[in-house]
């Protein structure tokens, strides 16, 4: 009997600073501001579900100024609630 060798995979949790520069990548059109749409996109790239909730979400806790876009100084408070979805890699 030949015996098989199974290992688990490992997952990384990602640093703050790891989502904050996976998160500036959203920004597809350049404007230095992160829109929930470009957020809602990105998170569907990275293959998570419930990315319209999420994003409307993260604006919703994020947006210090309300006014419905994340900025470079609100980036922070962003990343802090997506570290929280235990976004990974392996």
């Amino acid at each position: 009997m030949r015996k098989v060798w199974c290992l688990k995979q490992v997952e990384t949790p990602l640093t703050d600073g790891q989502i904050k520069g996976l998160l500036s990548k959203f920004d597809t059109n350049g404007d230095g501001k992160i829109s929930r749409r470009e957020l809602r996109a990105g998170l569907r790239s990275l293959g998570l579900r419930f990315v319209t909730f999420r994003a409307m979400g993260a604006v919703r806790y994020a947006d210090a100024n309300g006014d419905g876009v994340i900025s470079d100084q609100e980036i922070n408070e962003l990343a802090k609630y997506v570290s929280k979805w235990g976004i990974s890699v392996n």
